[in-house]
């Protein structure tokens, strides 16, 4: 079964170190069951080495050339990151590149071009007539001067900008000849314009070089697979050509694995972009993001049968990719929704402990959020990563029948062996619930993986057993053989 670790948080130190932390511990990942790793965006951004890697400068620029005032990201050289990349296949982890083709930023000239404003909050409403303005859309990259790509990006390339250097405004500025692609989230009337200098999927000369430097990149980092930044500002039939040939450059007969960001709480929009891009990738479960906040934040009140209502985990589970928290919904960030971490072991046991879905942990649960004084979930998150790498799920029987208690159980083998699991959690009073297992497990006494409960529980003849909760908490009951070797 595929499990993933967003390996980075926004707030990490730019100390251009990570690649080669990630290095150091990538033993303690593959012991800990993770079989593939996304990384953060690898190119050179606008703010050099304090940058998370969002505000793309240069594609080509991935620690090597002196550019923003730095040579190494904020994570380190070029060097570094292929020799990370070479160390986690040597122990059987994929490696995720996140891709970031909706922006550039930090332009190294501007150009006088005319363009008309749009209002920030409906971008098919003008708020000017064509106007000259002076935008910073000129990439000309002095530093790598012409190694790998001699391609000068300028106002050709983008449909828009939010700056007009002459007069110092602030706006959203659409250039004249080019246009909003109509194939994008509604969100703001059209929400193809996110930040930066927008680019054009419509210019031939646009595609053909992302295209080069996807198949530049993917040649040089022997890289398993994506996650796209953005894709509801990015027109939805884009990416369809660009993994279509990253799949053939890679020799795959299948898709590799990919993951899109589209930002909304509402399975519709996702299902509808899974539509309309073909189906050639997956998308994290925004819905059900949302759901285990709500549920986290509502001082027990969520209704926790609720908690898979509306999610792509529910609608298209082959598709979703279940995470809790991440480093856009972390404490202080703009889209912050940080999951309390309280609920975080019950959080990640939707995720971990299920059969649906692809699930992603987040490195600021596994590691700690330093800058915020976050502390790692820990050995929860960690019995439960260990338990899923030895594991495969079979049948699966929910109890989501009551709005403060709710469980499941699974058949599954085990190394091998065929055994049980029963889970179940609680966002406020303690309590129990009846769940059966398997008539195979009659008999089985059963323990408390995380300790919260020292009950031991006999299933009856049917496989079936009085399985308990304390408040505010989460018991995963195993087999107590199953326990002694973890322990």
């Amino acid at each position: 079964m595929r499990t993933i670790l967003q390996a980075f948080e926004w707030e990490l130190l730019a100390d251009a170190r990570h690649w080669n932390r990630l290095k150091e511990i990538t033993p303690k990942l593959k012991k800990l069951g993770f079989s593939g790793i996304w990384l953060p965006p690898a190119s050179k951004g606008a703010s050099g080495i304090h940058d998370v890697g969002y505000g793309i400068y240069d594609f080509y620029d991935l620690g090597e050339f002196d550019q923003k005032g730095t040579i190494p990201t904020k994570y380190g050289t070029k060097d570094e990151f292929i020799e990370l990349i070479e160390t986690l296949h040597e122990n059987e982890i994929e490696v995720y590149a996140d891709i970031v083709f909706d922006h550039m930023m930090g332009a190294d000239e501007t150009e006088t071009v005319k363009a008309v404003e749009y209002s920030f909050s409906n971008r098919l409403q003008p708020e000017s007539g064509v106007e000259e303005v002076e935008v910073w859309t000129k990439f000309i990259f002095s530093g790598r001067a012409g190694k790998y790509n001699d391609y000068i990006w300028t106002a050709k390339n983008f449909s828009g900008v939010d700056y007009d250097q002459r007069s110092e405004e602030h706006a959203i500025f659409e250039l004249q000849g080019q246009s909003w692609s109509p194939e994008v989230d509604s969100e703001n009337g059209n929400y193809d314009y996110l930040m930066g200098a927008n680019l054009d999927m419509d210019v031939p000369e646009t595609i053909e070089q992302l295209e080069k430097w996807g198949s530049w990149f993917t040649e040089i980092t022997k890289i398993d697979g994506f996650r796209l930044d953005a894709v509801k500002h990015i027109d939805f039939h884009y990416f369809k050509n660009w993994l279509i040939a990253r799949q053939k450059q890679m020799g795959k007969v299948e898709m590799p694995f990919v993951v899109g960001e589209y930002w909304a709480d509402d399975v519709g929009k996702l299902i509808n972009y899974l539509d309309e891009s073909g189906n050639v990738l997956n998308l994290f479960d925004v819905p059900l993001h949302f759901n285990l906040y709500r549920a986290s934040s509502s001082n027990g009140s969520f209704d926790m049968r609720d908690l898979f209502k509306g999610t792509l985990t529910a609608s298209r589970p082959d598709y979703a990719v279940t995470f809790v928290d991440n480093h856009d919904t972390q404490e202080g960030q703009a889209l912050q929704s940080w999951v309390q971490g309280w609920f975080k072991e019950q959080a990640y046991a939707l995720v971990l402990m299920r059969k649906s879905g692809s699930p992603m942990v987040f490195w600021g649960d596994l590691m700690g959020i330093p800058s915020h004084g976050t502390a790692p979930v820990g050995s929860g998150l960690e019995k439960m990563l260990w338990l899923r790498n030895r594991i495969q799920f079979e049948k699966e029987s929910d109890y989501f029948d009551h709005p403060d208690i709710i469980g499941w159980t699974a058949q599954m083998e085990f190394v091998g062996k065929e055994t049980g699991i029963a889970v179940i959690l609680t966002n406020a009073r303690g309590g129990s619930k009846w769940m059966t297992v398997s008539a195979e497990e009659a008999g089985k006494t059963y323990v408390d993986l995380l300790g919260h409960c020292q009950d031991k529980i006999i299933l009856n003849m049917q496989g079936r057993a009085e399985f308990p909760v304390v408040d505010g908490s989460i018991s995963i009951w195993l087999d107590k053989e199953l326990i002694n070797e973890l322990s």
